[in-house]
């Protein structure tokens, strides 16, 4: 491959993902526009691709054999209207909580519930990403790829992309030649405000807001998350690692006979949904470390880089809470950030 691409060599990602790892890529581009896409999948290239957009969702390795393709797509905007729905579409490499704050001063609810998770638009739908009671399917109308195996653009709807709890077909191997370039929403006419989950009603009553706005409601989340969370430019973090495991009826029953304050949500159907971080602080790791890689104090769902951690260091530490919290619970805990 060649260099008119202004790909470089040796790059060093530290600052392109949120955990701090001070990692390399063999080979690095910053994606900002369509036809550069188009150049890279006309070119010969031995090494495989790594897309990264904010990395708050990625736990390097110190030395990365990929060509890294850093999405930073930009723009956004209101592209349609009914008396139902507002259109909105967004590019792959815009911050995620600022086009939330976009779409408040738009005067469009729907997505306030997900402010102030770290990273961008692109990352947003392969994680599904969610938090108090919304997931990003809840508005999402569909999204475009440019796909490397035919070097060309397409559309993939809500069905195509197969979103579940934290999972999206962009997980599997059969998607490793797509890379999302945008998303469009289809965001609501009529509002409601989703308060059931976490302390969103209560610190709103606090505040003596019985009718609350979208903005008062993304405020809100962002006062709590601010309070539970670390912000990553300050300590290193990946934000929620574990995912909330899901269990059935009897599991839970079993659980609750010993553990009579187990913190669980009913999902339907005879599941639950357990609560990761309850489960890692009854096992005494809240607030305690082992090497550079500590749980944070305030949340135990969330693992932070206490200075120099790598991605083995992660990795083990990890391996070490799931096996504490099966010891106690037989309960599987399954890793939220992917592991390059």
């Amino acid at each position: 491959m060649t260099n008119a691409l202004d790909i470089q060599t040796q790059y060093p990602l530290k600052n392109h993902n949120s955990f701090g790892i001070a990692a390399k890529a063999e080979l690095f581009l910053c994606v900002s526009s369509l036809e550069q896409l188009r150049q890279v999948a006309s070119q010969a290239c031995l090494l495989p691709r790594l897309v990264l957009g904010g990395g708050s969702n990625l736990i390097l390795s110190d030395e990365l054999p990929y060509l890294v393709l850093q999405m930073a797509l930009k723009g956004r905007a209101i592209i349609a209207s009914d008396e139902n729905f507002t259109l909105v579409e967004v590019a792959a490499g815009e911050n995620w909580h600022e086009f939330v704050q976009w779409t408040l001063a738009q005067g469009l609810g729907g997505l306030e519930n997900l402010s102030l998770i770290p990273g961008t638009v692109g990352a947003a739908p392969i994680q599904n990403i969610g938090a108090y009671g919304a997931e990003l399917q809840d508005y999402f109308l569909d999204l475009t790829v440019f796909d490397f195996a035919t070097a060309q653009m397409r559309v993939m709807s809500k069905e195509d992309c197969q979103f579940g709890y934290r999972d999206s077909i962009f997980k599997r191997d059969t998607s490793k030649d797509l890379v999302i370039t945008s998303l469009r929403f289809a965001l609501p006419k009529v509002w409601q405000a989703r308060l059931s989950y976490g302390d969103i009603a209560q610190l709103l009553q606090q505040r003596g807001i019985t009718r609350p706005s979208a903005q008062d409601v993304s405020d809100t989340v962002m006062t709590i998350r601010q309070s539970k969370l670390p912000d990553p430019q300050v300590l290193g973090n990946a934000g929620s690692f574990f995912k909330n495991p899901m269990v059935d009826s009897p599991t839970r029953e079993r659980l609750l006979q010993t553990y009579p304050h187990l913190v669980s949500y009913v999902q339907g159907e005879g599941r639950y949904k357990l609560a990761a971080g309850w489960l890692i602080e009854q096992c005494g790791w809240k607030g305690r470390h082992s090497g550079a890689v500590g749980v944070y104090e305030k949340q135990a769902l969330v693992l932070v880089n206490l200075g120099g951690a790598t991605g083995s260091d992660v990795r083990r530490v990890a391996q070490e809470i799931q096996a504490d919290v099966w010891h106690k619970f037989a309960v599987a805990l399954e890793v939220e950030p992917v592991f390059i």
